[in-house]
């Protein structure tokens, strides 16, 4: 999933994790690859950074499950620019889950999945 939105990187990096944290998510960590890649030497012309997102409960919750779930989480959300304009987008976890053929987990995906695409229409 991706949007397209108006604001620069830095201001939708910003307003996305406010919308995350109105949400019960926090941002873990987060890279720039244009900047990682400058410092090995190499050329990236467009900025692209990885946020690693996670709520908590709902990683407990699933983790309890399934522990092999761990091998996706945290939920992984980008922001970058390209051609001067700013997109957010998200690997699906819906689309992860479908990966462990455990259907119990269905419905905790499908909402961490709703929760993560209010906070990116919010941002845009």
């Amino acid at each position: 999933m991706k949007k397209k939105t108006n604001k620069k990187l830095g201001e939708a990096i910003d307003s996305l994790t406010e919308q995350l944290k109105e949400n019960g998510f926090g941002v873990l960590w987060q890279l720039n690859f244009k900047d990682k890649l400058k410092e090995k030497g190499l050329d990236f012309e467009e900025d692209f950074v990885v946020m690693e997102v996670c709520n908590p409960k709902k990683a407990k919750e699933v983790m309890g499950k399934n522990i092999h779930i761990g091998c996706v989480l945290p939920c992984k959300m980008v922001v970058r620019e390209k051609n001067n304009q700013t997109y957010i987008g998200m690997t699906r976890p819906e689309a992860l889950i479908d990966l462990f053929d455990d259907f119990n987990l269905n419905e905790i995906a499908k909402e961490v999945e709703g929760t993560l695409r209010q906070s990116i229409e919010s941002t845009v």
